[in-house]
């Protein structure tokens, strides 16, 4: 049955795909063109399109994207879904209340989907959606099921002032697509719209910040795009410094707490087992909820505050008991021998094989990754996938919960070679390393100094790592960084590679080698570069020599054998 989520009109020729697409890293935020190097859709433009796509996946940043699309004039002219989606959902939310810019967004069935998608154009109204010989009658969402506390509905009426009141407006819309029919208190937030992805970004911050809003719970902040402190003096554009630092103080005012990382769960604040939370950044969530066993949604930018400032969240996703079991077994074939990349590209594959379900990945029993291990492929998973986790046998705590229904799909040496080959196009000729993509942690940069061991980064090759400053005093206190740094390696505090630009970025890059698979995946599309995936250890030899393996890993080959 169609579903009119934000009702609206919109006129306009049909661009349809069968696969889901992050607005962030996915869309240049300026003109609507797609940028993704591994979308089917790359290089063409969604700007006055009517836009068919099953839902989107990736970062939270994407409402943000989103409403800056919006505000300059090169939003798609609608949005249709096949399956449940609100992060560029609650950007076109913002656009419409905040600053008048509606864009409608519907939900179809996958029959009502499919026989769309075979039209070249579409008209919406409030009432009907029509194509051709198509009409579908649009169903408004009803919030006649949402039961709110007498505090809530005190928010609602502006007892508690207008900027949580919006808050609470937004997030009860919010509550309703979701299909909850209640809020639920969190005990702590983390902040992902503080990244500079766009002036829309700013402008909404500074909005909220401006009229009095303060967070009421515990809330941390991403990494933000510049080091907050040595912005000027590394010659970051004050065009393009002065706002991203002006962001990041929005936030601050607000009462947020200035951790500026993207791995809040290598803080002192990480939740507990079942501990509800509102966290942002993809990365993040899938961490919490996987490795940790906390409870939060993927909330997307802008919601993360609203539910900082109101101290409760829509009580639905994997906040939900039943709604943590795995809907998809996916049986891995593991290689006898392997290095670290197996991890990002494990989860590049799983997210690949359940892109709009919640995995569990069998036949690691035998296996122990460390952290380090499940953020690399918790970042993978979440660039290929929607889900907001994914469990592992033996060694995630809710791995044995999975559904009566469960289907199976198998996974191999094959994959792993298609995967590796799909991360490694371009030159093997290296002038940059970038490690910490999700930020780096304490044991990483220790793996990291005894591997340089002393050597040398090679001239004409740039080598950095980007982490949080909790974690870069550690580092320095056991002497990590003055060795790193001794070898030649850049550290760069409270930015990450996602939000790296020039000239902090170097100017002469051609290709990027990294260890991580979100990188590997986003960087081509953020930066222009070739950008391709190796082991730690393959770094650091790129780092030391210039060059990027040429083949596969034996470990791969050996094993496909």
């Amino acid at each position: 049955m169609a579903r009119s989520i934000l009702a609206g009109h919109a006129m306009g020729p049909i661009i349809a795909t069968d696969e889901g697409l992050s607005f962030w890293g996915g869309i240049d935020a300026a003109t609507g063109k797609v940028i993704d190097a591994h979308h089917p859709l790359h290089g063409q433009s969604l700007a006055g399109k009517i836009v068919l796509m099953p839902t989107t996946r990736g970062s939270c940043t994407g409402s943000g994207v989103f409403l800056e699309l919006a505000l300059n004039g090169n939003a798609p002219a609608a949005l249709i879904f096949r399956e449940h989606e609100d992060v560029v959902t609650l950007g076109a939310m913002i656009a419409q209340q905040m600053f008048d810019r509606p864009v409608p967004v519907v939900r179809l069935s996958a029959d009502e989907f499919d026989d769309l998608s075979r039209e070249t154009s579409a008209t919406i109204t409030n009432e009907t959606l029509t194509a051709g010989r198509i009409s579908f009658p649009l169903l408004p969402l009803s919030d006649a099921d949402l039961i709110l506390s007498d505090n809530d509905q005190a928010i609602l009426d502006g007892a508690h002032g207008k900027p949580v009141q919006i808050a609470m407006q937004i997030t009860c819309k919010i509550a309703v697509l979701q299909g909850a029919d209640r809020l639920i208190d969190v005990s702590q937030g983390h902040i992902d719209g503080c990244i500079y992805a766009s002036p829309a970004n700013l402008r909404f911050a500074e909005m909220m910040a401006d009229m009095g809003a303060k967070v009421s719970i515990p809330t941390t902040m991403n990494a933000i795009s510049v080091d907050y402190s040595n912005w000027q003096k590394q010659g970051v554009p004050p065009d393009f410094g002065l706002p991203a630092s002006r962001l990041a103080d929005a936030y601050v005012r607000m009462g947020a707490r200035p951790s500026f990382t993207c791995a809040p769960y290598l803080l002192d604040t990480a939740p507990a087992a079942g501990e509800a939370i509102a966290w942002s950044e993809s990365n993040a969530v899938i961490f919490a909820n996987s490795v940790l066993a906390a409870r939060t949604v993927k909330h997307p930018d802008f919601l993360d505050l609203f539910i900082a400032l109101t101290g409760r969240a829509p009580y639905s996703g994997v906040y939900v008991d039943e709604n943590r079991a795995a809907a998809r077994i996916i049986e891995i074939d593991v290689p006898p021998t392997y290095d670290d990349a197996l991890w990002p590209m494990l989860g590049y594959i799983a997210g690949q094989l359940s892109p709009d379900r919640i995995p569990v990945l069998v036949g690691l029993e035998g296996l122990r990754p460390d952290d380090d291990d499940l953020k690399a492929l918790c970042a993978a998973f979440g660039t290929t996938s929607a889900a907001p986790m994914l469990h592992i046998a033996g060694v995630t705590p809710e791995a044995d919960l999975i559904a009566a229904d469960a289907d199976r799909v198998t996974a191999g040496p094959d994959d792993l070679a298609r995967v590796w080959q799909q991360l490694n196009l371009g030159p093997t000729a290296i002038e940059l390393v970038a490690f910490g993509s999700p930020h780096f942690s304490h044991t990483e940069c220790r793996k990291l100094a005894d591997l340089f061991d002393g050597k040398q980064v090679a001239a004409g090759v740039t080598a950095i790592v980007t982490l949080g400053h909790d974690v870069l005093a550690a580092a320095r206190d056991e002497g990590l960084t003055a060795r790193l740094e001794s070898a030649g390696v850049r550290i760069l505090q409270d930015l990450c590679w996602c939000s790296i630009s020039e000239p902090v970025f170097p100017t002469e890059t051609r290709t990027v080698i990294t260890n991580s698979g979100k990188y590997a995946h986003y960087g081509p599309g953020l930066s222009g570069c070739n950008v391709r995936l190796g082991s730690l250890s393959d770094c650091v030899t790129a780092a030391l020599t210039g060059r990027a393996p040429e083949k596969q890993p034996q470990w791969i080959f050996q094993s496909q054998t």
